[in-house]
């Protein structure tokens, strides 16, 4: 094998369980800003994201002898992501909006004026994270898993520990009703 040749997060995590401890560094950037991208779709408290953030490789790390390396390790470290950013979730005693990444529903317009431009941007978070919040926990998260993560609906099935199948009519249940909450706003979706 190539010494130099981009290792897969499987192949790494192989090297971390026979004892190279210091390759989880290598695990740690790669997955950092996702898991911190993914934290904002529950939670918007930049501190508590970096917690738990921080809280789930320190699990990643204690628990890596258990992964099995002919699996994904993306679909294993985003479900123990998920748990912990739903127990941060219940914690949090207050409503309040996530910040998503919305640029997956925008398309970019050049503004002469930046503050015009933030406010268009602001409203449109306001909006699509209104949209999401209205819908059950369990559609919002493969929503999210599969639209906003590009995950596949057998890694999303591996993320909840839930059936395939289920997975999809999470996801069409949820557009669905997501298309019900804008079509009460009066909000044009271009889908389908």
């Amino acid at each position: 094998m190539d010494e130099h040749a981009p290792q897969s997060d499987e192949q790494i995590a192989g090297r971390i369980q026979k004892g190279e401890k210091e390759q989880f560094g290598v695990l740690m950037e790669r997955y950092d800003k996702k898991l911190s991208r993914y934290g904002r779709r529950f939670l918007w408290d930049k501190d508590s994201i970096e917690d738990i953030v921080q809280d789930v490789f320190i699990s990643t790390f204690k628990n890596i002898n258990n992964f099995d390396t002919s699996l994904k390790f993306s679909s294993w470290i985003y479900r123990i992501a998920h748990n912990a950013f739903v127990n941060g979730l219940k914690k949090q005693q207050k409503n309040s909006l996530p910040n998503f990444d919305f640029d997956v529903f925008v398309s970019h317009v050049a503004y002469e004026d930046p503050a015009v431009e933030e406010r268009e941007y602001e409203e449109m978070q306001k909006l699509i994270a209104g949209g999401l919040d209205q819908l059950k926990p369990k559609y919002k998260e493969a929503i999210i898993l599969h639209y906003l993560e590009d995950f596949s609906y057998k890694e999303i099935s591996d993320i909840l520990q839930i059936p395939t199948g289920t997975v999809g009519v999470r996801v069409k249940r949820g557009r669905e009703a997501l298309k019900k909450v804008y079509e009460k706003m009066n909000i044009q979706t271009h889908h389908d």
